[in-house]
């Protein structure tokens, strides 16, 4: 089979090799469509000790079984295989698994014609829902994680609340697609990227220069921050009001951009979320087949052997959609 392999900063391979053997309770997937995710492009720039060369990348995918016992099924998957034992998998928090492991981190992803997955990862999909749509299900999902954990601690309902989402990639733009499906009415989206501002307009979204618009201080009772740089970390502790609420979702950088004076004094409530749950994950795949998100026309789709140059134009910026979809 062919396979994109990262083979060390800022390089990719597209190398011909054989196909993984199967072991019990695994399942071959064929791969009809694959994302690239900002975790792959912060691999490819070499920053995640994690994912070591030589390595095939990819865990956002949609495609057919081939062999296992759903062969035949067309499935979605979760990319976190986890024990089912420790105290997190027993108390349904799958995602905070003590013993989890990953594809495209510690085994082969997604950017391959197949690959072998274990069969409690895979999420049968319904025949209406295109692969290629199918394929946002994980993105998606770790939007809608977070906005599910963020609701539990407004005072008042999340429709009710002014809302700003930093950030138009898929994450931001899925947060603020599901944000809107949800009945928020005040809803901003703020990126710096001019292509990027452009997919979200076309998809009916009020989004903003952040660096010619300043968001208006103490104004939003939820602010979903989906870069976390310290820049955007700073803009979200300026933006949200006292009483509010902010959610982590980005991971660019680790340093500074947290006014801890400021969430004190405002008692302001800073929230975190890693990933989804199968829950999350299925709870995706019926919003997404239901057409609530609306048109997915702001995907990009191209072939897995374009996947160097995909890489090398999302780095420069040159990409206007959220979402690149690779297809062996």
């Amino acid at each position: 089979m062919q396979a994109l392999y990262y083979i060390g900063p800022e390089r990719l391979e597209l190398r011909d090799t054989e196909e993984p053997p199967l072991v019990a309770g695994e399942s071959r997937v064929r791969i009809q469509a694959t994302g690239i995710c900002g975790s792959d492009l912060h691999a490819y720039h070499g920053h995640d000790p994690r994912r070591q060369p030589p390595l095939v990348l990819g865990h956002e995918a949609a495609g057919e079984v081939v062999e296992g016992a759903l062969a035949g099924k067309r499935v979605t998957m979760n990319p976190l295989i986890v024990c089912g034992r420790c105290d997190y998998c027993l108390e349904g928090r799958h995602n905070l698994c003590s013993n989890r492991t990953m594809i495209g981190m510690t085994r082969p992803g997604t950017f391959a014609e197949t690959l072998t997955i274990p069969d409690h990862c895979l999420i049968e999909l319904p025949d209406s829902l295109p692969a290629v749509t199918a394929a946002l299900t994980e993105p998606a999902a770790t939007a809608l994680h977070g906005i599910n954990r963020l609701e539990q601690v407004l005072s008042r309902p999340l429709s009710e609340n002014r809302v700003l989402v930093i950030g138009a990639g898929a994450v931001g733009l899925l947060a603020a697609l599901i944000l809107r499906y949800k009945g928020v009415r005040r809803l901003k989206l703020a990126d710096t990227n001019p292509l990027r501002r452009r997919t979200a307009e076309q998809a009916g979204l009020e989004v903003f220069d952040p660096r010619d618009e300043t968001p208006e201080a103490d104004a939003f009772g939820a602010v979903f921050d989906c870069v976390g740089a310290a820049a955007t970390r700073d803009m979200a502790t300026r933006a949200v009001r006292p009483g509010g609420a902010i959610m982590h979702l980005g991971l660019q950088d680790n340093e500074g951009g947290l006014d801890v004076r400021a969430i004190t004094l405002k008692e302001v409530t800073f929230l975190g979320a890693y990933t989804y749950t199968p829950m999350d994950l299925r709870a995706t795949v019926e919003l997404l087949d239901s057409g609530a998100l609306g048109e997915t026309n702001w995907v990009e789709v191209r072939r897995l052997d374009e996947g160097a140059e995909a890489f090398a134009e999302l780095v420069a910026g040159r990409i206007s959609a959220a979402k690149v979809i690779l297809q062996p």
